[in-house]
């Protein structure tokens, strides 16, 4: 009897110490956690932010250019006012997601929405043999949180261009509106994407883009994982088709409000 009890004091002083060890290891895991997020919160502000300053840049880069036209000079500078301003609201939106906290959505007009987004782009899509094909109607509209939803709309439309580089093509964007759901399709003519690269497309830091791709530049694998982050948040689904050297299809299903 008294070696019976030995060993249940010894078990349970063994199974203290697992506990112990195992809050200690939780512990040591939430900070890591904790850094892998504010290092991936880092990495989707910087790609976003860069989406940001390279039209910024082309439009200030108008007005020193050509000093003594004052109407181009005045109407590239406040581009630049107003998209600086989007600027600071988008990041605030990315933060938002990032952190899960709960932004207001409005009803959104989709071709609104796009309008901006090119606007914010500033780059002629025709200079780079690109032809844009919008099949949008007017009113059609959604509940969506504006800024979020323009960062979705601004990476598949510059990924689409990146992929049709440096032959150009057709870049597609329909949208329609069935029963309960808006379905909205941004399309390219591009290289495509390999089968064994599908399934990871939506993984941080996963990217096709290589300095010999299509794009010239080595991809952060950000802009569709934020892409899945909003459009989950809006309780919507993502899902793509692609095929190497016919393209890439991504379709988006959002609740029609």
């Amino acid at each position: 009897m008294p070696q019976l009890i030995q060993k249940r004091r010894s078990l349970n002083k063994e199974i203290n110490l697992q506990v112990q060890q195992n809050k200690e290891l939780q512990a040591r895991l939430a900070k890591l956690q904790t850094l892998a997020n504010l290092g991936t919160i880092s990495a989707i502000v910087a790609h976003e932010i860069n989406n940001i300053l390279m039209p910024l840049g082309n439009y200030a880069q108008v007005a020193l250019n050509n000093p003594q036209d004052t109407q181009l000079t005045q109407k590239a500078l406040q581009k630049t006012v107003y998209n600086s301003a989007r600027a600071s609201e988008i990041l605030e939106s990315i933060l938002a997601v990032v952190n899960g906290e709960a932004i207001e959505k409005k009803i959104c007009r989709l071709q609104q929405l796009l309008e901006e987004v090119f606007s914010c782009i500033g780059r002629d899509f025709g200079k780079d043999c690109v032809k844009v094909k919008m099949e949008v109607p007017d009113e059609l509209g959604f509940p969506a949180v504006p800024v979020q939803f323009q960062q979705v709309l601004m990476n598949l439309i510059l990924n689409a261009r990146e992929a049709m580089m440096p032959r150009g093509g057709i870049l597609g964007i329909n949208a329609t509106k069935e029963q309960d759901k808006v379905i909205i399709e941004v399309s390219d003519t591009g290289c495509g994407i390999e089968l064994e690269n599908m399934s990871r497309l939506f993984e941080p830091f996963f990217s096709t883009k290589t300095l010999q791709s299509p794009a010239g530049r080595v991809g952060a694998g950000l802009g569709l994982v934020f892409c899945k982050e909003i459009i989950d948040s809006h309780e919507g689904t993502i899902d793509v088709q692609s095929e190497p050297g016919k393209g890439t299809k991504f379709t988006i299903t959002l609740p029609a409000g």
